[in-house]
């Protein structure tokens, strides 16, 4: 087995599940932002993809972020009639972002990452254990 392969593909995991926490993290930070006139857009949320890419150095299949594509799914509205991005029946349109939605996608990609981590951790500790055994 080739330990630094196994570190590499392991890295490639940790580096797309870290933009996909970014993607999440926007996605929250932006849930209940209005737009700042009534006939404009609010937030809109963004879906993070991922793309298998081979890396020829490696010669391997690798994971990388992909488009960062925006749903399509409908705005949410509120009955708010004095705020200034409300329509003419009173009624805001808020960002298509559902805070459930996004808090059990970031503990998915906790997990991955996590779960990567872990790879490169034991991944390392062969590594170190056979140097052991090899100076033995």
């Amino acid at each position: 087995m080739d330990f630094m392969k196994s570190m590499a593909i392991a890295a490639s995991g940790l580096k797309a599940q870290g933009g996909r926490m970014r993607v999440i993290a926007e996605n929250l930070a932006n849930s209940s932002s209005t737009a700042s006139t009534p006939d404009a857009d609010p937030y809109r949320r963004k879906i993070p993809t991922f793309e298998s890419k081979f890396d020829r150095e490696l010669q391997a299949q690798t994971v990388q972020l992909g488009r960062i594509d925006e749903d399509k799914s409908e705005f949410r509205s509120r009955f708010e009639p004095g705020h200034p991005a409300a329509d003419a029946n009173g009624y805001v349109k808020l960002p298509n972002v559902n805070s459930l939605i996004e808090t059990v996608d970031m503990q998915e990609a906790q997990r991955s990452y996590q779960a990567n981590l872990n790879v490169i951790s034991a991944t390392r500790r062969m590594l170190s254990r056979t140097i052991e055994i090899l100076r033995a």
